[in-house]
């Protein structure tokens, strides 16, 4: 029996990169039924499986080993059943921009929310820091400030000014990393900046990826030559939240996760409840404002907090 690790999958085949970096095709051993998840695929890029090499030299996979976490979306299908997109993610870093795109607040709250849903260590990386003026740097500042309290690590960098490039690499290196953020605000560009030979064009990296076109496009996982993977698939875009109810939203704001248990009703959703230890924390600034409403607009999501039409890659 070998050993190896999914680093594309086409369908029916997967392609495997053992522990001596050798590539095989490979398929699956009758039918897998993994307890607990109804899914439309059974393996996922970033599972590690074990498989054995039959004469036409492909491998037949008869082992998925335990996953740490993994990343899911609904199928787009009739089933109804969900699709694991990725698993054994290190961490999720989301690139935004305070400027040439802007990128929303509600936006990095729900890429957050999501990581936190999925147990996955999220990571905000502010690019393009050079085209700021003296206010905007202040304000990015403060910015920068509530989600430090929060628990979340910060990093603002630049290409075009090679502004803490080398910390960005040492963020990737040896880790296996989800990177979204929206179209334009420089995710390949940095990328490229820490490894050239990194075969992924500007612009390139989930743009690619246009919504409604992810049915036929699968997830790939690329080598860094540091060492770590970037795992790029067009599910990552909405990181639906195929399991969430709106009532356990505010389980993924850590800073409300934190005080919630001091609210006077134990099914508060910190909106109209009265003695609401959220509520009192946003109006005496324990916690910020802005994220309150995030919350609430993430609350009151359309189709629910996995409904919302605005993607990890802006709106169509």
């Amino acid at each position: 029996m070998r050993r190896g690790l999914v680093i594309k999958s086409t369908g029916s085949w997967y392609i495997v990169k053992t522990d001596n970096k050798e590539v095989v095709e490979c398929r699956i051993k009758g039918k897998f039924r993994l307890k607990g998840i109804d899914t439309t695929n059974p393996i996922a890029v970033g599972d590690y499986v074990q498989f054995e090499m039959i004469e036409d030299g492909t491998g037949v996979i008869s082992v998925i080993e335990d996953r740490k976490n993994y990343i899911i979306r609904k199928s787009v299908n009739l089933s109804k059943k969900a699709h694991i997109i990725a698993s054994n993610i290190d961490q999720a870093i989301l690139v935004v921009t305070y400027k040439e795109p802007k990128t929303h607040m509600s936006f990095i709250d729900r890429f957050l929310v999501s990581a936190e849903a999925y147990d996955i260590p999220a990571i905000l990386v502010f690019n393009k820091v050079d085209l700021l003026d003296e206010e905007e740097e202040m304000e990015l500042l403060g910015l920068i400030h509530i989600y430090n309290q929060i628990g979340y690590d910060c990093m603002t960098t630049s290409v075009t000014a090679h502004a803490n490039i080398d910390e960005f690499g040492k963020l990737l290196k040896n880790k296996t990393s989800v990177v979204g953020g929206h179209s334009g605000v420089g995710k390949s560009s940095l990328i490229n900046a820490v490894d050239t030979n990194m075969d992924i064009r500007v612009g390139e990296i989930s743009d690619m990826h246009k919504q409604g076109k992810h049915t036929t496009t699968f997830a790939e996982m690329h080598e860094l030559s540091i060492g770590g993977h970037i795992i790029d698939t067009p599910g990552i875009r909405g990181l639906g939240l195929v399991d969430l109810e709106k009532e356990q939203l505010a389980h993924f704001y850590p800073e409300m996760r934190a005080i919630m248990h001091e609210c006077k009703f134990n099914n508060c959703v910190h909106i109209n409840e009265p003695k609401c230890a959220v509520k009192e924390a946003v109006e005496n600034g324990g916690i910020s404002e802005f994220r309150y409403e995030t919350y609430l607009s993430l609350y009151h999501g359309e189709e629910g907090i996995g409904g919302y039409r605005e993607n990890l890659y802006g709106p169509k």
